[in-house]
């Protein structure tokens, strides 16, 4: 429907690349499912030397095409799996600042909007929050908030609803709404 007049590019760490999604998306707006997933570039990553890779390959497909977006899925994933315990939690924060400088680099040298899903943890490992009820807090730590221009917190409502909060933005205040993802896509919250 002309969005932002460019392709996607999708880079998957988790498995979790669904195109049959996308192709639900595009029946109810009516756009053709061919199209649509024609438009979207996908890559999995396997290890964060991959998903390294995948930037210097996706830095030559933006100069061929206009791109518009850039959607890495999750940032955090491969390097929490690759990088264990305390011992190895500087070297990993290293790396992910390094990959999270080279997404940017992309983003300001072409121009195109990046989206970055990451993973939560425990906050509090005592049972203090027993009481409380979950307390979470993003993977990453001021790696990942310093390299974030505006950070969203999604979370799960009653069925089909969700929650977003703007956590930080230099333009937006912090503010809260609820909306319904379905079959067809994000609409209005449920009673």
């Amino acid at each position: 429907m002309g969005g932002a007049e460019g392709k996607a590019l999708y880079i998957d760490t988790e498995g979790t690349f669904r195109p049959q999604r996308l192709a639900q998306i595009a029946e109810r707006y009516g756009l053709s499912v061919n199209d649509v997933l024609d438009n979207v570039a996908y890559a999995r990553a396997h290890n964060t030397d991959h998903q390294n890779q995948l930037l210097m390959a996706a830095a030559g497909m933006l100069s061929e095409s206009r791109f518009a977006l850039i959607v890495v899925d999750s940032a955090t994933c491969l390097y929490r799996t690759e990088f264990m315990g305390r011992g190895e939690l500087a070297a990993r924060q290293i790396s992910l600042g390094r990959f999270m400088r080279a997404l940017q680099k992309l983003a300001d040298e072409f121009g195109v909007a990046v989206v970055v899903t990451n993973q939560v943890v425990a906050a509090n490992l005592d049972g203090a929050s027993m009481f409380a009820g979950p307390s979470v807090k993003p993977i990453g730590g001021n790696i990942m908030a310093h390299a974030s221009t505006t950070r969203l917190w999604l979370k799960k409502g009653r069925g089909e609803n969700r929650i977003v909060k703007i956590v930080s933005s230099p333009s937006l205040p912090e503010r809260e709404a609820s909306f319904s993802i379905g079959p067809d896509g994000v609409g209005e919250a449920k009673d």
